[in-house]
């Protein structure tokens, strides 16, 4: 028995030194048969292989068959040495798994299904909000309108009114009184004499018998007329009762005619308003 095995390690040690490894024939047939076992049942288009994938068979064939070379050469040296080689385990890799897509996928819970993703819009295009839409009647909303003012009433309503020539009047000098009774607190009041140009009439002076800082007063010529007028101030009130309003001026000699003279009240309280007019025959 002796004998024989030294017989057996003796053809081990000579084959050993006579065999000359193909590595390129062995790395063909590794790739053939990663090839056969790839193959899918059916005839399906394969995707073009990346370039990635392909080092990497590269590199498993090429660790397979040092794999291979290590356990040959293993069992060669134990042979010379005389020693029983240990049975031995070759570890293969699988076939590589190809490289994850770019497009990341959310991780779901085993039963249920990931929502899809939400649209996305064009680069640079930013989103609008929705058109809003006016009553369902389709018509836009009516405004208010502006708020109503004093309704116009009968001047007799609120005052009473009358013109004439003063009679401390002289030969060259002259006063025309507006005579004015109100019937309610007044809130607004104009008053305007209108003395005719002529016979070298200009104005001396004016006067109230209202207190002068409700009034804001104005004297000047205008269209033939000398003009007088008063006007109150906002927040103001003309109280009840009889007012005076004149204007003073000197003429040429003798006594005046005021028959071309005039005069125009315009009066309102908070809710009613009225016009006045007169002359001084």
């Amino acid at each position: 028995m002796r004998d024989d095995d030294e017989e057996v390690r003796g053809r081990l040690r000579g084959a050993a030194q006579a065999h000359r490894p193909d590595r390129e024939r062995m790395l063909a047939r590794v790739e053939q048969g990663m090839a056969r076992r790839e193959r899918p049942r059916e005839h399906r288009p394969k995707p073009p292989a990346r370039a990635g994938a392909s080092w990497l068979r590269v590199v498993t064939a090429t660790a397979a068959v040092a794999g291979v070379c290590a356990v040959a050469g293993y069992g060669v040296a134990a042979a010379l040495r005389g020693e029983d080689p240990a049975p031995q385990s070759v570890a293969t890799s699988s076939t590589p798994t190809p490289d994850t897509p770019d497009t990341p996928r959310a991780a779901t819970a085993p039963g249920r299904t990931a929502a899809p993703p939400p649209p996305r819009r064009p680069s640079g295009t930013p989103a609008k909000p929705p058109a809003s839409r006016g009553p369902e009647s389709g018509r836009p909303p009516q405004s208010a309108g502006p708020p109503r003012g004093p309704k116009s009433v009968p001047a007799a309503e609120l005052l009473w009114a009358d013109g004439s020539i003063d009679p401390g009047s002289s030969t060259y000098w002259s006063q025309s009184d507006i005579t004015l009774k109100a019937r309610k607190p007044l809130t607004s009041l104009t008053v305007e004499l209108r003395v005719a140009l002529g016979d070298k009439v200009a104005d001396t002076g004016n006067w109230r018998s209202l207190p002068a800082e409700d009034f804001d007063v104005s004297v000047g010529e205008r269209d033939g007329f000398l003009v007088y007028r008063w006007t109150l101030k906002a927040g103001r009130t003309v109280p009840v009762g009889e007012h005076v309003f004149a204007g003073q001026y000197d003429h040429g000699e003798g006594k005046r005619d005021a028959g071309g003279d005039r005069y125009a009240i315009r009066a309102a309280t908070a809710d009613e308003r009225t016009a006045w007019r007169g002359d001084f025959f």
